[in-house]
């Protein structure tokens, strides 16, 4: 005798490529469909691989990492922020998976703030000045 179907299954529709896309709602999935977009975890990832390897000394310039990575070395330069965000700003990013009320491009203008504006800027939430 086989087990009984679930009776719902949750269900989240987001526009991929200008096309609807019915997608399973997952544990981090907020109940209105909000989520950290793969697009934005991978940006914040490749920019800590490219602090890291200028760091260690793969890479000397923003121009060697762009020909490696085959973008420009402005684009590096503009994402690279991504890695000096504030530690709390990665946290509700990256563990909490809060998501975002800005874009990747607005969130690496962010990045030049101070840390303690970071958060309020990036999720709307007010400023802890303690």
């Amino acid at each position: 005798m086989r087990a009984p179907l679930p009776a719902i299954i949750a269900l989240a529709i987001r526009k991929r490529n200008g096309r609807p896309k019915i997608l399973p709602r997952t544990d981090h999935t907020a109940s209105n469909g909000a989520a950290v977009e793969a697009h934005v975890l991978r940006a914040v990832a490749r920019a800590w691989s490219w602090r890291r390897k200028l760091e260690s000394g793969q890479a000397s310039t923003n121009l060697d990492l762009a020909h490696e990575e085959d973008v420009s070395d402005r684009y590096i330069g503009r994402m690279i922020k991504l890695a000096y965000l504030a530690p709390a700003v990665l946290e509700k990013l990256l563990l909490q998976r809060c998501p975002l009320t800005v874009s990747v491009k607005d969130l690496t203008a962010i990045a030049d703030l101070a840390w303690a504006e970071q958060v309020a800027a990036t999720f709307g939430l007010p400023v802890d000045r303690a």
